[in-house]
């Protein structure tokens, strides 16, 4: 669709036919739906010579269920393998670089939006270069497929009639089938390839958090050994703004005197979920023990944690 002719005259262009029966063949060809638009799209490309680029919305949007909804079923494998690939490989190529580079440099926060940013930058950029030169890529079709029947049925008008209606026009099945791709893709990125990326960092939050609270209880019962009370005023110096750490004489779902709570807080996608949760080391008065019970469910709560 990047690389077409812009030859003069356009490629497979008929000169011999006249005006009426061109858009009598236009018109078969592109079937009822936005016929003016594209009737108009055409005029212009015969009046001019040369292909040039147009502006197509359907296409910057949904190229691919827009060619399957114009029954372009070749073209859109095409584009959705060598399309794609190619894509994908320039987002490969733009994210190891900057990785290497200059990653280091970004703070956390500003990794995983920045990563997107290039993700969608260079997807906006293909999108916006396959918008320019959509209509004169449907045009083209167009009188490849007239050339065609022509050259095919040179005075049978029903059997020209029949071919394009065949070949162009449009397919509500098409459309159908080019959303539900993108249903599928998504689901699978979701169900597949997303835990692959939030696993680690899933891993990292719950790690510190258990760290945290574990050093803070370590603390918190030297001095109650020393003191005999809950120092509930003892200085946190912790510099992580995903744990929130308090001391406390209660403590939700445990009988006890001193505890040690730690909140996981500020965590984004993908691993949202774990906002809230919390891990705590809270003494028993009766045994004079410290136990530990977590709100987070028992696959992802520390393996000498209760759950709730």
């Amino acid at each position: 669709m990047l690389f077409i002719e812009t030859d003069s005259p356009p490629p497979f262009y008929r000169e011999k036919l006249t005006p009426a029966k061109r858009t009598q063949l236009d018109q078969w060809f592109i079937g009822h739906r936005t016929q003016e638009r594209y009737l108009k799209r055409f005029e212009q490309f015969d009046k001019q010579g040369y292909l040039s680029p147009k502006w197509h919305w359907a296409a910057f949007f949904v190229t691919l269920p827009w060619l399957l909804y114009r029954k372009r079923y070749m073209d859109a494998l095409v584009y959705s393998v060598a399309g794609w690939s190619f894509i994908q490989l320039n987002i490969v190529i733009a994210l190891v670089t900057v990785e290497f580079v200059a990653m280091s440099y970004i703070p956390n926060a500003y990794q995983m939006p920045l990563r997107v940013g290039i993700a969608a930058i260079i997807w906006l950029f293909w999108s916006f270069m396959v918008a320019r030169w959509t209509d004169a890529y449907y045009y083209r079709m167009a009188r490849r497929e007239i050339a065609d029947v022509i050259d095919d049925y040179p005075r049978d008008e029903a059997a020209q009639k029949a071919h394009l209606r065949r070949e162009g026009g449009v397919s509500l099945f098409g459309l159908g089938l080019g959303f539900g791709f993108f249903v599928f893709a998504l689901l699978v990125i979701n169900v597949q390839f997303l835990p692959i990326y939030a696993k680690p960092k899933e891993n990292e939050v719950l790690f510190n958090a258990y760290d945290i609270a574990k050093t803070t209880q370590n603390r918190v019962a030297l001095r109650y050994q020393q003191t005999g009370a809950c120092p509930t005023d003892l200085p946190l110096n912790f510099d992580e703004q995903q744990v929130r750490v308090r001391i406390t004489t209660q403590a939700a779902g445990a009988e006890t005197d001193c505890a040690v709570v730690a909140t996981i807080q500020n965590v984004h996608f993908p691993i949202r979920y774990l906002n809230d949760h919390m891990l705590v080391f809270y003494h028993q008065p009766s045994s004079d023990n410290w136990q530990c019970i977590s709100s987070l469910n028992k696959e992802l709560a520390p393996p000498n944690c209760n759950t709730d």
